[in-house]
């Protein structure tokens, strides 16, 4: 059951705030993508756009296919060329 309280957000502070029951909040906490939410007839009622993981769990899970080895080397191997340079000949074009 759905109960309407106070959002309590600064941010939005005219947004509404639905606090759902045990089941449905288990079933939307284990979603990783916006999904639409229907009632038992197939009748659209909104969308669920879950929050942002926090950075430290996206962080863990993220490796750089490049070893730490060689993005030392790629830094150090300064080509190309300064980024004044670079916006000053698209000015002139």
């Amino acid at each position: 059951m759905l109960k309407r309280v106070p959002s309590g957000r600064q941010q939005d502070p005219g947004m509404t705030k639905f606090v759902v029951d045990a089941a449905l909040g288990a079933k939307l906490t284990g979603v990783g993508e916006a999904v639409e939410v229907c009632d038992a007839s197939g009748r659209t009622l909104g969308y669920f756009h879950p929050l942002a993981p926090s950075p430290d769990s996206t962080t863990a899970a993220i490796r750089s296919p490049l070893s730490d080895e060689e993005i030392e080397r790629r830094r150090q191997d300064r080509q190309g060329r300064p980024l004044p340079e670079i916006l000053a000949d698209l000015e002139r074009q």
